[in-house]
């Protein structure tokens, strides 16, 4: 206002002509006068003076923008003086000024003012990095593997033997499919007839296919004496332990990382009759039908069966459940539906990772996985199923009852009297399972607004 007023009268007075002097350009009447001393033409007529004004305001709005920009590239030299380069690899993200650990920190906090400002703020966050390590990069790795550059993180394996001589890229294949059983000596008959079914190529009768990889697991000692009678056993995995379940095997060597190459895992028992059994058949169907968990039908006219939903029918390549049974009168309830015995389970990849997760450590004989196996599928009425077309027998031999305490009177009773504890044991366990994630839930839930 003060301005207006002064250019109303005519004249612009002093403290004015200096400000223009010191925005103005050095070149101009005003400010070679202000140089010579001469102060006539500090006071303008009014003509003048605007001239003078809307130079000025052209002047700014033209070094606005390039005062900015020496502005922000001075800014950029101060912190790039004051920030060590040695903190620059170790950023975690653009608005901190640095990530580092230990001695990267101390170094940062005493070199600099801005570091000494900062380190208090972002101490914790950084104390935990590696120096050689960055964190992006770690959380790709499997726990362990932290200390180890990716590119060389081998998280999973197989089964599959392997020679000790010739070029590794030259080894056969990993097979498709694994085939696991608890046996014993005693059962050779039926587990070579097993075997021979899964996996001999009868083209050359003495060599396996391409088809599977054996597991062999040992619960009575006897190992070397199937590569005597046996030509398939030497390209077999051995794994011995006395007086174990398939289920203990299982949980101790088929990880989901071990078997993670293999489409489909076949954990078997000894004591079946294939007659009438076809693998690579019975996979065709399985994937036809999308069975995440299936088991072969049981002919019950030659051997033991326990549910009715399990037994062979005649009314197509499978089926899915018991509609209709005496003992089912809710088809949505295990074992109408959604349910394969343990006898002879077919799992999918992805099945077999949550279901060895399911199955405790200290329960070794397994009874109630089976009315369980349902929590390892999205919809176990559809990815469930019982194949019909290739059908097995079931002679129900009660090997592991043998392998009790043989020294006391009773022992097979006893095994027995463990199977149903620990039945109830992982009932109880399961049930709170349950309530514990409910609960858990529930909290959750009203604790969102």
């Amino acid at each position: 206002m003060m301005l207006e007023a002064d250019l109303a009268l005519g004249i612009v007075p002093v403290r004015w002509t200096l400000l223009l002097l010191l925005l103005g350009t050095t070149t101009s009447p005003i400010a070679a006068a202000w140089r010579r001393g001469d102060i006539s033409l500090f006071f303008l007529p009014a003509p003048e003076a605007e001239a003078v004004i809307d130079r000025y305001r052209s002047l700014r709005m033209r070094l606005v923008p390039v005062l900015s920009a020496l502005a922000m590239v001075l800014l950029g030299f101060v912190l790039g003086f004051t920030f060590p380069a040695s903190m620059t690899p170790n950023l975690q993200c653009g608005v901190l000024p640095w990530s580092g650990s230990g001695a990267a920190n101390s170094s940062s906090s005493d070199g600099s003012f801005l570091g000494r400002l900062w380190a208090p703020l972002f101490r914790n966050s950084s104390s935990t990095s590696n120096a050689t390590s960055g964190i992006v990069n770690a959380a790709r790795r499997p726990e362990g593997a932290g200390r180890l550059p990716p590119g060389i993180v081998v998280s999973e394996s197989d089964l599959h033997l392997r020679r000790l001589w010739g070029s590794p890229t030259k080894d056969a294949p990993v097979r498709k499919y694994l085939l696991t059983m608890a046996v014993g000596y005693k059962e050779r008959v039926n587990v070579n007839a097993t075997v021979q079914k899964m996996t001999l190529d009868y083209t050359y009768i003495t060599q396996f296919s391409d088809k599977f990889d054996v597991v062999l697991f040992h619960y009575d000692g006897h190992t070397t004496e199937w590569d005597d009678e046996f030509q398939w056993s030497k390209e077999a995995v051995h794994v011995s332990a006395r007086k174990q379940t398939k289920w203990w095997f299982a949980k101790r060597f088929l990880h989901p990382s071990i078997v993670a190459p293999y489409d489909y895992v076949f954990l078997w028992d000894e004591d079946l009759g294939v007659e009438n059994f076809n693998a690579e058949a019975y996979i065709d169907i399985v994937k036809k039908h999308g069975l995440e968990i299936s088991q072969p039908a049981l002919d019950a006219t030659k051997g033991h069966k326990a549910y009715d939903v399990s037994v062979k029918r005649n009314s197509g390549e499978m089926h899915k459940t018991d509609a209709g049974g005496e003992k089912c009168p809710d088809v949505h309830q295990r074992p109408c539906s959604g349910f394969v015995e343990v006898m002879a389970p077919v799992f999918s990849r992805d099945a077999w990772r949550c279901v060895w997760h399911m199955i405790q450590n200290d329960l070794v004989h397994g009874w109630g996985l089976d009315f369980n196996f349902w929590r390892c599928v999205d919809d176990p009425e559809e990815q469930f199923g019982i194949v019909d077309a290739q059908y097995v027998v079931h002679h129900g031999v009660p090997t592991l009852r043998d392998q009790g305490n043989g020294e006391k009177q009773g022992s097979r009773a006893k095994v027995k009297d463990r199977q149903y504890a620990e039945m109830h044991a992982f009932d109880s366990r399961m049930n709170n399972a349950d309530k514990e994630l409910d609960n858990s839930t529930a909290r959750s839930s009203s604790s969102q607004p």
